[in-house]
């Protein structure tokens, strides 16, 4: 089953990385099914399989801290026994998901908070948390609810028409979608940029392809970019981004004759073109 995960999430190149990072933890309940003869057999097992499933999607921080702290758990544990080893692996896994999926959560509470429901923001590709700050802004505001919301198609994969088409049916929301590199024509309009992110390392934020540009833009119009997202996803160190390059084919079908075809899955955007990050544990402003 592992081996297996690890070839799925090889391929999940549209998930989110908090996607891959719960598949990836729970995949790690499969050494329970396994006799080893001693715990250390099982810890150098548990640490082998780990390893290779971090190695599966390289470019994915949150896999990469929730495997981690699976591991330093159990390796840590005072272990008696093989099967204390597996209860404790069960216990981290629980843990790790569990934080994922509330800091999501709450992240979206505490960005949503923070939102004017008549205000006119501009996102870019497909982020559930962006999504559900709307949604708690829509539904908790006092007043009036006036929202216009620029979606950047988000090319190739054109996950923006997703995300397009899922706040489609939100009351008091005007979707309005839009080619990627109209983005800078319309941030003149914006109140604010609202995205989410795959991770930020040091000063350093991996997002969408595209990213870079809308944030630059947006810094040289005078226009407030906010990044929302668990805090799993913040690194200090001990993480090396790797970046994605995609199938040509998404940018072209028919065979280019005479020139090649790049196709990176994220930029880098240095922190110092945003002006805060609304995790779901705190909120972190950047001086100007």
């Amino acid at each position: 089953m592992i081996d297996e995960t690890v070839e799925e999430i090889s391929e999940m190149q549209t998930h989110s990385s908090s996607v891959v990072a719960v598949k990836a933890a729970r995949a790690l309940s499969a050494l329970a099914d396994r006799e080893f003869p001693t715990t250390e057999e099982y810890v150098r097992a548990l640490e082998r399989n780990s390893s290779a499933l971090r190695r599966a999607n390289p470019s994915h921080a949150s896999l990469h801290t929730t495997q981690r702290a699976i591991v330093e758990r159990v390796s840590g544990a005072d272990l008696d026994s093989v099967a204390d080893a597996k209860a404790e692996t069960e216990a981290a896994i629980q843990a790790v998901v569990e934080q994922v999926e509330a800091g999501k959560e709450r992240a979206a509470k505490r960005c949503g908070d923070r939102l004017d429901p008549t205000a006119t923001l501009l996102t870019h590709d497909y982020s559930a948390t962006v999504i559900e700050s709307i949604e708690r802004a829509i539904e908790t505001a006092d007043g009036e609810v006036d929202m216009t919301v620029y979606v950047t198609e988000a090319r190739p994969r054109y996950l923006g028409r997703k995300l397009a088409r899922s706040m489609a049916g939100i009351d008091g929301v005007d979707v309005r979608l839009i080619v990627d590199s109209a983005a800078g024509h319309y941030l003149s309009e914006c109140d604010h940029v609202l995205v989410g992110m795959d991770c930020i390392v040091d000063d350093t934020l991996y997002n969408r392809v595209g990213t870079y540009p809308i944030a630059a833009a947006a810094a040289d119009q005078g226009v407030p970019v906010t990044v929302v997202g668990s805090e799993s996803k913040l690194i200090d160190g001990g993480f090396a981004f790797e970046n994605e390059f995609r199938s040509v084919s998404e940018v072209m079908r028919e065979p280019a004759e005479g020139f090649s075809i790049e196709n990176p899955a994220y930029d880098a955007t240095p922190t110092r073109l945003l002006d805060n990050v609304v995790t779901d544990e705190r909120v972190v402003e950047y001086d100007e």
